[in-house]
């Protein structure tokens, strides 16, 4: 009696947990990636396999989780999502970042720039394995820098960029090296941040010649990299209206054929 009493609990466990991950709509898969490790990433599906894809990369000392709230929203939207953990991370929401950990078990550099490599290659994992032909790259705050280096490096494979508070955070590569970036960037660009780094996004923000591009700030204080988009804040929902709109305008998850 105990031994089917057991069974039974552990049958409705392993249930539970079956139901909250398809709701959750996500599975972690791992892609290689320099230095001989495996990235880490939540990739959340749709119905539409040929969706228009969009690549998250969170912020300083974070890790996928920053997009547990964010991703099937966009989802819902028609979005297919992959949200990736960087080297150059921690964790937050609970959810620790696994590149990172193994990056430091392999004792690897873990600088905002070792970084990029994480990008590229799940870049290249979105093209390959998920058969993404359309990919936005979104950045939070460091990353948001980066999508600008990814988009001006691989042209052929992105078709949009968003990015989240970004700045000049690579003070030993000079004072513009994401404005040279961004100067070749001519595909849809939408650029938000708090009110009060307005002044600081917008010079990387004017410096690309896209003819399709957003500057968004808020009139409230806003938030600083992708998590002014989560409901705890007050002005989410502004956010959210400025992202949707530009997404629907210029980077439609299912694009005219």
């Amino acid at each position: 009696m105990l031994i089917w009493i057991l069974t039974t609990v552990a049958l409705m466990l392993t249930s539970s947990a079956g139901t909250a991950f398809a709701e959750d709509g996500f599975k972690s898969v791992d892609f290689p990636t320099a230095g001989g490790i495996q990235g880490r990433a939540d990739v959340y599906a749709t119905k539409n396999k040929s969706a228009t894809l969009i690549l998250l990369f969170h912020q300083a000392g974070w890790s996928r989780g920053e997009y547990r709230e964010i991703a099937p929203k966009l989802v819902k939207a028609g979005y297919r999502v992959m949200a990736v953990d960087q080297r150059s991370g921690g964790g937050v929401n609970g959810i620790q970042n696994e590149t990172h950990h193994r990056a430091t078990r392999m004792g690897l550099a873990r600088s905002y720039l070792d970084a990029y490599v994480d990008m590229t290659a799940a870049l290249a994992y979105a093209r390959k394995e998920l058969k993404a032909r359309r990919i936005v790259v979104w950045g939070s705050s460091y990353s948001s820098s980066l999508v600008f280096r990814l988009a001006a490096e691989h042209p052929q494979d992105v078709v949009g960029v968003m990015a989240f508070s970004p700045g000049e955070y690579f003070k030993k590569k000079g004072a513009n090296y994401i404005e040279a970036f961004a100067k070749r960037v001519k595909l849809p660009v939408f650029v938000t941040s708090s009110k009060k780094e307005r002044e600081v996004v917008k010079p990387i923000f004017d410096a690309s010649p896209a003819k399709k591009k957003i500057l968004f700030t808020p009139a409230s204080g806003g938030q600083h990299g992708s998590r002014a988009l989560w409901n705890k804040w007050g002005d989410h929902d502004v956010y959210w209206a400025s992202v949707n709109g530009f997404l629907k305008a210029y980077l439609p998850a299912a694009p005219p054929e």
